[in-house]
């Protein structure tokens, strides 16, 4: 087996990743990772989703990288950058996904890592999110030093259809120069 690399899609190499972001999403959901799809999601619901993805990209306002183990995609993040004109010290990490079978090896640690010092070359020095509350996710953004602001409750489903609250987070990374 060879050693995961990471790597930043970008519009000209999207189309290579494309399939493979489409099982890391399926993955993720089939195993209870609420990021805004149901249990049913099906490959044409994936694919919609990214096609949107990729339209972010190709304006700029969404960067992405992925984690690949022998060419398949193991492992993915993006972060959205605030286009508002106030708001452009701001971006939201979104879709931290890392596939069922490649967890526990630091590739969220690593996507994490190189999204905040993109963060930095693009002047974003507040990041946010949100995770569902109680679940492992929310330990793993206390490690990495993103605080806690609170909760809302019933946010989102889950794929089973349960609702639950979710975690809202963020970190200062400074004032880019």
């Amino acid at each position: 087996m060879s050693t995961a690399q990471l790597r930043r899609v970008n519009a000209e190499s999207f189309a290579h990743y494309r399939l493979g972001l489409i099982e890391l999403l399926l993955d993720a959901v089939r195993h209870g990772a609420s990021v805004g799809f149901m249990a049913d999601v099906d490959e044409a619901q994936a694919r919609a989703y990214l096609t949107g993805v990729q339209a972010s990209i190709e304006d700029q306002s969404l960067l992405l990288w992925v984690v690949v183990r022998d060419e398949q995609v193991i492992a993915s993040v993006q972060l959205a950058l605030c286009q508002k004109a106030n708001g452009r010290n701001r971006a939201e990490v979104q879709k931290l996904l890392v596939h069922s079978s490649a967890r526990r090896h630091g590739l969220g640690q690593q996507l994490m890592n190189a999204l905040e010092l993109a963060a930095h070359q693009h002047k974003r020095g507040l990041l946010y999110l949100d995770t569902e509350a109680g679940s492992g996710a929310e330990a793993f953004y206390q490690s990495l030093h993103y605080i806690k602001v609170g909760e809302l409750p019933d946010y989102c489903q889950s794929p089973d259809g349960r609702y639950s609250p979710t975690a809202i987070y963020f970190k200062t990374l400074g004032h880019p120069a």
